[in-house]
């Protein structure tokens, strides 16, 4: 049984409440109906396509809350890139409980690994520019830990997990505080270490980091405003440019010297990796 964890999630409630969602009161109606309850499976699962590898300790665990005695043997690493056509988990234990966890350990396991396999691509993409690929707050509710992680598994690294790790000080906190510096003065009071601060504007620069602000975040800029803003810092606090970045446009981006590119549809966009399993009588 595989020891994985995550900081700050329960993985066993997860398990439970994603079996209890599919199953309900009535439980696997189908598999109950045509399979003796001794009869036993064999079963594979592999990846059709070249993907990063993502949440098969999450899988075993589906299929251990159902059949703890099952045997299973995981054949990838967590953050593997594995060619079209890998075996990435053998099982063998009884046949209702495989077939009644294989829908929500396949769910996980492909959206996990469909992205790390984004994230993996737009890593590449960004390599050679200096610049670290962050994940946002763009996750789906309740899934936010696991797919923060399956982005590290990409070779992401995470921007704030939620609201209350860093002040994030947007447009709406300016316009409601009257001015970038009273809104960064303000969380600069309230005693707040790590201030991120959105410019849209090369202006706003100088004004925000004289007011406090420990991070810039440089939303929708074209190249030479980037460019711009990097200079003006001059190394000073940690910069992020963020904002419609595509697979086409990071290494540009990156090459403006900017310490961080920012990408929302790692978690937002990223197709389900194509992973089946294939079972046969033991």
């Amino acid at each position: 049984m595989s020891d994985f964890s995550l900081s700050g999630f329960d993985l066993g409630a997860f398990v439970r409440s994603t079996l209890a969602e599919d199953m309900a009161s009535g439980g696997d109606i189908t598999s109950m109906a045509t399979i003796p309850a001794g009869a036993r499976f064999s079963g594979v699962m592999d990846s059709r396509d070249a993907i990063t590898v993502a949440g098969l300790p999450i899988a075993e665990m589906f299929f251990r809350a159902l059949d703890p005695s099952m045997e299973i043997e995981i054949l990838a690493g967590e953050g593997d890139r594995v060619a079209a056509g890998s075996d990435l988990m053998r099982l063998s234990g009884n046949a209702r409980a495989m077939l009644t966890a294989e829908r929500s350990a396949l769910n996980t396991v492909q959206h996990l690994s469909g992205i790390a396999t984004m994230t993996r691509q737009y890593v590449e993409a960004l390599a050679g520019t200096g610049a670290t690929l962050l994940d946002t707050r763009k996750t789906i509710p309740g899934l936010r830990v696991l797919e923060k992680y399956a982005t590290r598994m990409g070779g992401a690294t995470n921007h704030r997990m939620g609201l209350w790790d860093a002040a994030m000080i947007k447009d709406n906190h300016v316009a409601v505080a009257g001015s970038v510096e009273e809104a960064v003065r303000r969380a600069v009071e309230a005693g707040i270490e790590r201030i991120i601060v959105e410019v849209d504007r090369v202006a706003q620069v100088e004004p925000a980091l004289a007011a406090g602000a420990t991070h810039l975040l440089l939303d929708n800029m074209d190249l030479d405003e980037l460019r711009q803003c990097v200079a003006i810092v001059d190394g000073r606090v940690p910069t992020e440019a963020s904002g419609g970045v595509r697979l086409d446009t990071i290494h540009a981006i990156g090459a403006t010297g900017v310490t961080y590119v920012s990408v929302g549809r790692l978690t937002q966009s990223a197709p389900a990796a194509d992973i089946g399993l294939d079972f046969a009588l033991a």
